[in-house]
């Protein structure tokens, strides 16, 4: 009896050293990763390698005026693009587009960054993203970690030079941002990030209000495919 009650008294030892060893290395890892890292992550990101399709509408509902919205169908692994608005159907693929395709691809560019800015912050490689530091955010008048993302003016694409200040807790979850045109010192836009949806391990903010206004960017119909 004594033998067996040693025994399971080192089994006991060896898992928990196991896991102290495991939990230490995760914590590591977490260590190492970039702040931009930690806030993709927390929103799913190392579920976007098996995402094979996309279903979105992007709209603005103002007062009682409820946006007609565009409808989004995005397959990234080939990047190709389905944009429905009223009647208009246009598909193309953003590796091999023409001029033809600037206007609805600067759509989709403009809401597929609303709809994924968490991931867009390791996505775009030509940007800069300041060190975190605690902020009072501009809605919830909360404290918060905020990191700015900018965008340099030679960085190409279809805005560049903006500056996006985005607040964020300690869960690495955004709860609102501020959007800056041409990196100005003034906020151009502010709004919340709420209404978080789960799509297979892929969280989404699915609205953004404005402070002291009836306006709600929004998204509807939403779906993620994986392979």
């Amino acid at each position: 009896m004594k033998y067996l009650i040693a025994s399971l008294f080192c089994a006991v030892l060896i898992v928990s050293c196991k896991s102290e060893t495991s939990d230490s290395s995760n914590s590591a890892e977490d260590n190492d990763l970039s702040v931009a890292q930690k806030i993709a992550n927390a929103h799913g990101y190392n579920k976007w390698k098996d995402v094979s399709e996309v279903r979105f509408t992007f709209k603005v509902d103002r007062d009682s005026v409820k946006g007609k919205g565009r409808q989004w169908i995005w397959q990234p692994k080939s990047d190709s693009v389905t944009l429905t608005m009223g009647d208009q159907v246009v598909t193309y693929n953003r590796r091999t587009m023409d001029s033809t395709h600037i206007a609805p691809d600067r759509a989709f560019i403009n809401d597929k960054f609303w709809m994924f800015v968490p991931f867009q912050l390791v996505w775009d490689e030509v940007a800069q993203i300041t060190e975190p530091k605690t902020s009072v955010a501009p809605i919830s008048q909360k404290e918060l970690n905020m990191i700015t993302l900018s965008y340099p003016d030679d960085a190409g694409g279809y805005t560049p030079g903006d500056a996006y200040d985005i607040y964020y807790d300690n869960d690495y979850i955004i709860r609102e941002w501020t959007f800056r045109k041409g990196n100005s010192p003034e906020p151009t836009l502010s709004t919340t990030f709420e209404n978080y949806k789960d799509f297979n391990g892929i969280k989404i903010a699915i609205d953004h209000k404005r402070p002291n206004a009836n306006w709600n960017l929004n998204f509807t119909d939403v779906s993620v495919s994986f392979e």
